[in-house]
């Protein structure tokens, strides 16, 4: 991946008690992402939100909660994000997952990727 590529970004909504084989969904997600080298992968826990089930799970001190939102993000070429769609639906046994297309404007220290990116 590289600046000035048409690429994929790939979002995985899932809760943050959420597992796969005993261990945290998002970190299963995270390392079978970094095995088959996708470019990055980055792992963002809510504040605040609801899902299908439509009830809020919140940080709230007064509404402290173990459910909440975690978004998985993952960018790499198309090939490449599609390539890793078995593995994806395979792990993400619950949630929402979403693929858009992206522009990459920068990407690493120099801004062509070609630092960073070891795939």
């Amino acid at each position: 991946m590289k600046a000035g590529d048409n690429c994929r970004i790939l979002k995985i909504y899932v809760s943050e008690d959420s597992k796969y084989k005993g261990h945290n969904l998002y970190s299963a997600v995270v390392f079978k992402l970094k095995e088959m080298g996708i470019a990055g992968v980055t792992v963002t826990r809510g504040i605040e939100g609801y899902g299908k089930a439509r009830a809020i799970h919140t940080s709230r001190i007064l509404d402290l909660s173990s459910s909440l939102p975690i978004i998985i993000e993952a960018i790499d070429t198309q090939d490449k994000i599609e390539n890793a769609l078995p593995a994806v639906k395979e792990i993400v046994n619950e949630g929402l997952v979403i693929m858009t297309d992206v522009h990459v404007i920068k990407y690493g220290k120099n801004g062509d990727g070609a630092d960073d990116y070891r795939g």
